[in-house]
């Protein structure tokens, strides 16, 4: 990479009147804000679907786009639903939060109606569409169909009539008996890829790249899974053997119990790693680059026996390594990649990081631990890295500062030179943006100087999390000339 710079912020933070950021004039908005203030890219989280706790990092499909993103100004635009009927709805009183249960029952009676208006004024462009991306689209509506017809259980729950061990004569009698309603969650996908395709090539004209983030695991209750139960390690009768997670460490006492499937590594090599492969793609066809959450685990993963309540049980078990990680690079030579390489290292991640070429991460808000020297710490960097004040996984810089020991804030305030003049957030960002690192990005909420209240995610809980929103009125043109002015100062200016 250039040297550059970008934000963290998620499209469902975005400000907008209908419960939840959007593909629509607010991203836009934002993508100026990210031109005039020097930055050359926009970092998001996952953006498939969500489902019961909200996690973008948990969604039904590896390959879909979150409906919940699909603007409903340009759907009024188009034709599909009127102002009125938009305007209707409820969306809640609370600008600044996202609420999920709130547009869960609101938002999908709106698109079935866009369904219903517009499912034939675009016929061709929606039938290249779903032709198009028929490899993936067809299990996923599929998937979502059946789901519905069973009060939205996880699929290993469905009923043992041959659709939850996916018989050829079962998905073609739920597959007729369903067509309407799979058209739906067709139809749904192909007004997110088109408002996607429409906000990107928007913001490539402002100079702006995206930087998407790929979750290593799929959720057990996905399409991906229930489609390709060849791939995963699944007992005879789909249900998983050992599950996903991560040992104690910083973020947890228990360790985190993810409860992902794992992958069947071996089934995956005979045949060149295909499913990865076609992952890739349909990652490389959202974003200008990939981070690949979780690296270590493709060097060792943790397994942890299906059933447990904590992850404090698990082994390491031996990953694919350089074996996927070649493939992928081969496949893929013009995508650039970024390996999240954060957690418990050992040689054998920090050899797989080498070999693979990718630049590893730098958290700054780890870096200042007095009980030992780090190498988050700027002077200790490479330029070829990432360097973060902190992930969507750590507190704001100045929710660090208030819950962190004394003696850590210490360390920083000396090490980075800190003070109330510039701003203890400002002061952390100057320390990251001035590093050799390649490339520096921020939360959003460490330019605004929030607290805790806007913590993304406490890692290792369930409610609460991911809902923090932008407000109007937050991003001023003062704030885009004093970013503008640090980008300029430390040559990650966009524009230079």
């Amino acid at each position: 990479m250039d040297r550059s710079c970008g934000t963290i912020l998620p499209i469902y933070a975005l400000p907008t009147a209908h419960g939840i950021g959007t593909l629509g004039r607010e991203a836009r908005k934002f993508v100026d804000f990210l031109s005039e203030s020097g930055q050359t890219w926009w970092q998001m989280l996952p953006v498939g679907p969500t489902s019961y706790g909200d996690s973008p990092y948990q969604s039904p499909s590896t390959f879909a786009g979150n409906p919940y993103f699909i603007d409903l100004d340009y759907l009024v635009e188009d034709g599909f639903l009127t102002r009125e009927e938009v305007e209707a709805v409820d969306w809640g009183s609370d600008p600044s939060k996202v609420d999920y249960a709130l547009l869960f029952q609101r938002r999908e009676p709106l698109l079935r109606r866009a369904f219903e208006r517009g499912r034939n004024g675009n016929r061709r462009l929606f039938e290249e569409f779903v032709v198009e991306n028929g490899s993936w689209l067809a299990d996923y509506a599929l998937f979502m169909a059946v789901k519905r017809r069973f009060d939205l259980k996880p699929w290993i729950e469905w009923p043992d009539d041959g659709i939850r061990l996916r018989e050829e004569d079962a998905v073609a009698r739920y597959t007729s008996e369903l067509a309407d309603e799979i058209e739906f969650y067709e139809f749904e996908q192909f007004l997110f890829y088109t408002q996607w395709d429409q906000l990107k090539r928007y913001a490539h004209a402002k100079g702006v790249k995206v930087l998407g983030d790929l979750p290593i695991y799929v959720a057990l209750d996905s399409a991906d899974v229930w489609a390709n139960p060849t791939m995963f390690q699944l007992d005879e009768k789909n249900v998983p053997v050992e599950v996903a997670g991560v040992p104690p460490d910083y973020f947890s006492a228990d360790g985190q119990l993810w409860g992902n499937p794992l992958y069947d590594y071996d089934a995956m090599e005979k045949d060149g790693f295909a499913w990865w492969v076609n992952r890739i793609k349909g990652a490389a066809n959202l974003y200008d680059s990939i981070r690949i959450d979780h690296f270590r685990g493709i060097e060792s993963y943790w397994a942890v026996p299906y059933g447990d309540k904590t992850a404090r049980n698990g082994r390491w078990v031996k990953g694919p390594g350089m074996k996927l990680v070649g493939t992928l690079e081969k496949a893929f030579p013009t995508v650039s990649f970024i390996a999240e390489d954060l957690g418990y290292t050992t040689p054998e991640v920090r050899q797989l990081l080498a070999d693979s070429g990718m630049p590893g991460m730098k958290v700054l808000e780890l870096g200042f631990d007095s009980r030992d020297v780090s190498d988050y710490l700027p002077h200790a960097f490479s330029p070829h890295c990432v360097c973060y004040t902190g992930t969507h996984d750590n507190q704001t810089v100045e929710g660090w500062r208030s819950e962190a020991d004394a003696a850590d804030v210490e360390l920083a305030t000396k090490y980075l030179g800190l003070n109330e003049g510039e701003g203890f957030s400002w002061g952390v960002i100057r320390g990251g943006m001035s590093s050799v690192a390649e490339l520096f990005v921020a939360q959003m909420q460490d330019y605004l100087e929030l607290g805790s209240e806007a913590r993304t995610n406490l890692p290792g809980t369930l409610g609460g999390n991911w809902q923090w929103r932008l407000l109007p009125g937050q991003i001023t043109p003062g704030l885009t000339k004093r970013i503008a002015a640090m980008t300029h100062m430390y040559g990650r200016d966009v524009r230079r």
